[in-house]
């Protein structure tokens, strides 16, 4: 039977609709079945092109590295709030994988018992997640994911735009992501202070741990937004569920160890730390005072 424009496009209605239920609610793919009078196959296949579809209209777009005008935009945003040379935050979430096959249950499973995949995942205060790495098993902690992310790659490569800053009249080169206390003290990590010691090291604790929470904020709106992020993945290929979260997210080796040393330098790290507290002091110590 020859399908005409009309049928042609009514299908495509039904497949991209169906798509869009699977993942906005995370409902299972027989679910449309009474809806659309699809079954469980094709609304699984039109799921599968839909994401396809997705990445390759707007990949090149969301899911990229910052330009040299990304970079001064994310600088500017972390200069008004307090952090001079910051380009956003980095942390990891897990979502649950129901259909784990089970020869992989163990690598994927610590805890409660319920596998999971791990992302880690860079946002900004816009809530532009521009670095996703996911893939790892929950069985890795975050330093075990950071050691596989290629978080660093066009810094250790020197592809990435030239940064210069000045905090509290020192010179610096590497931007920094503002971290949990998981992550290790190198010059591209700022923690917070667990246990602060007067007024200078609580004020920036408190304003490291608020704006800290913009990759959680991130990781909230994402599964706010698609169910399916939040609720068990239930197709069986580890590929489709990559696909559907990236959809959703969007040198010689001399020089290569030497970035790389710059990169995890706990001296810088210190230094970098200590002037943040005097900045952040003079920049809102007196709006506290007020309270």
């Amino acid at each position: 039977m020859k399908l005409n424009t009309f049928n042609k496009r009514r299908m495509l209605s039904e497949g991209c609709t169906a798509a869009i239920r699977v993942l906005a609610y995370g409902i299972a793919a027989d679910a449309v079945d009474e809806y659309l009078r699809l079954g469980e196959t094709t609304t699984r296949s039109c799921v599968e092109h839909f994401v396809e579809g997705i990445i390759y209209l707007f990949g090149d777009e969301y899911l990229r590295r910052p330009t040299s005008a990304d970079l001064q935009r994310l600088l500017d945003i972390g200069e008004r709030q307090g952090f001079l040379g910051m380009i956003g935050s980095i942390d990891c979430m897990h979502w649950e994988w129901k259909n784990c096959p089970t020869a992989w249950k163990c690598q994927y499973s610590r805890g409660s018992g319920k596998p999971t995949i791990v992302l880690e995942a860079v946002a900004s205060y816009d809530q532009w997640i521009w670095h996703a790495f996911f893939g790892p098993p929950c069985t890795l902690n975050y330093i075990n994911v950071l050691d596989r992310s290629p978080v660093f790659d066009e810094i250790i490569n020197g592809q990435a735009p030239q940064v210069t800053f000045f905090v509290n009249g020192s010179e610096y080169h590497l931007a920094y992501y503002l971290t949990d206390g998981i992550y290790p003290k190198w010059a591209t990590f700022i923690q917070s202070i667990p246990i602060p010691q007067g007024p200078k090291a609580r004020l920036f604790a408190q304003h490291q741990e608020a704006v800290r929470k913009d990759v959680e904020r991130a990781f909230g709106v994402l599964q706010a937004r698609f169910a399916i992020v939040k609720n068990p993945a239930l197709f069986w290929d580890k590929v489709k569920i990559r696909k559907i979260m990236r959809a959703y997210i969007p040198t010689n080796i001399v020089n290569m160890m030497g970035v790389r040393t710059r990169i995890r330098d706990r001296q810088m790290h210190q230094q970098l730390k200590a002037d943040l507290v005097e900045y952040i002091c003079r920049k809102f110590g007196r709006q506290e005072d007020n309270y």
